[in-house]
């Protein structure tokens, strides 16, 4: 397979495919997202999109460690991409509001609440997209003209 270029004709290597599955994911959510009326199920659904755009990153950034074990997907990226520690904050605080949502409770986010997350995921989301395609085109200059990939 050789090296994709974009729309711009920037050589990019692509991104793995754990990663590209995970940003479809998040795709996803944030459609149902803006498609469902609910504000709790709009801020599951946005937060759920943040989470896997970051899972996203991990998996094509992150280089494994010693330690096993679950690890919250926020302390991972601020581990793996520090400059993303705002982004992390924010998310790791709705933490605790989604889980209350997925358990059952009602009412938990209000409507600006949900729409505000959001919007915030969204902006994530797109980051998170620049960010790889980035480091995907760095990867592909460094191997050079006509290099194979993969």
């Amino acid at each position: 397979m050789r090296t994709a270029r974009n729309a711009t004709g920037v050589r990019r290597a692509p991104v793995p495919l754990a990663t590209a599955q995970l940003l479809r994911r998040a795709d996803a959510e944030l459609l149902a997202a803006r498609f469902t009326a609910d504000p709790d199920d709009r801020f599951v659904h946005a937060h759920l999109a943040a989470l896997r755009a970051a899972a996203a990153l991990v998996a094509a950034w992150e280089t494994p460690s010693a330690r096993r074990g679950p690890r919250a997907v926020w302390e991972l990226l601020a581990r793996t991409a520090p400059e993303f520690e705002g982004w992390t904050a924010y998310f790791a605080s709705g933490a605790h509001e989604r889980a209350q949502v997925e358990a059952g409770a009602e009412g938990v986010v209000s409507d600006a609440r949900a729409e505000e997350v959001l919007v915030t995921a969204e902006d994530f989301v797109d980051e998170i997209r620049i960010a790889l395609e980035e480091s995907s085109a760095a990867r592909a200059a460094e191997r050079g003209p006509g290099a194979q990939v993969g």
